[in-house]
């Protein structure tokens, strides 16, 4: 036994120390397929070229389509502190989230996006990032599909899934709105894989493809402590805005839901439905928004 292992030993040497042949230096072709290739590039946005169809938004619903107002004036402020939080670090995609269901992150979400977009040069896309409980395509009064699930799943191109309103200017009782620069993405048609396909990491090319054609990108999601979709779609967002709602989010709920996005920045909680304001209608600091919802939170 001791002389084939020396044997052995003999011959693993010699093979160690033989020049390198030809067919030794020959790299065969199924190693180099093996390293991963960039992914393939996808067509650009067209923004005038984005399918219009008739939008009829709940006007109840949308204070910033007023010309005054406390509501209005609510969200003007926090537009202005979402102007600021650029000062600290580059922020263009903020995903919207709550801890519980209707704390009204939709309400926010939607508001801020036409908050941005009213009567400004800006284009922002607005995406319903909440497959299980879509809202948005309802407080537009648009379409739902093709939408997000559709593009997640590769059964749609971006092109496909973007929405503008073909009347874009509507009128209410207190004066009028405008959102011509306003760009939406449906939630679509949802199912139970929602978790599957929000973290395939569709989004983040999504994002990356769609970041050159906007201002702004607002993305709604389900609320954090209800399912993890919203932890996923964090990842392809800059920054996280918070939603808690008046006289109904606990400080424990308002804890956890800050804690579970520790891995993102964080610009701040906006307290939703708020009664007894104080005067002048808002009050902040550098962590703290406070928007008042004269309308049901969504």
């Amino acid at each position: 036994m001791s002389r084939i292992f020396e044997a052995l030993q003999k011959a693993e040497l010699e093979r160690k120390n033989a020049p390198l042949s030809e067919d030794d230096l020959f790299v065969e072709p199924a190693s180099i397929s093996s390293i991963e290739s960039p992914p393939a590039a996808r067509a650009d946005v067209d923004l005038d070229n984005i399918p219009r169809h008739p939008w009829t938004p709940s006007i109840a619903s949308f204070p910033t389509l007023a010309d005054r107002g406390a509501g209005v004036e609510q969200f003007r402020s926090l537009r202005s502190r979402i102007f600021q939080a650029r000062y600290d670090a580059p922020v263009k995609t903020i995903l919207i989230s709550s801890g519980m269901p209707s704390e009204g992150k939709s309400f926010v979400a939607a508001n801020l996006a036409m908050c941005l977009a009213r009567n400004s040069e800006n284009n922002i896309l607005l995406i319903d990032g909440d497959l299980r409980r879509p809202t948005l395509h309802r407080l537009l009064g648009a379409p739902n599909g093709p939408g997000l699930s559709e593009y997640l799943a590769g059964s749609a191109e971006l092109a496909d899934v973007m929405h503008r309103a073909s009347n874009p200017r509507t009128t209410d009782s207190t004066g009028m709105g405008s959102f011509q620069n306003l760009t939406l993405i449906p939630a679509g048609k949802c199912g139970d894989n929602s978790s599957e396909l929000v973290s395939n990491h569709r989004i983040e090319e999504l994002i990356a493809t769609a970041a050159p054609h906007f201002d702004w990108i607002l993305i709604d999601s389900p609320p954090v402590l209800a399912v993890t979709d919203a932890v996923e779609l964090a990842h392809a967002a800059d920054a996280v805005l918070l939603i808690a709602r008046g006289g109904s989010t606990t400080y424990s709920v308002a804890q956890s839901t800050q804690a579970t996005f520790s891995n993102s920045r964080i610009l701040g909680f906006v307290l939703n439905d708020v009664k007894d304001a104080p005067n002048g209608g808002y009050n902040y600091n550098d962590y703290y928004f406070k928007a008042e919802a004269t309308s049901r939170a969504k």
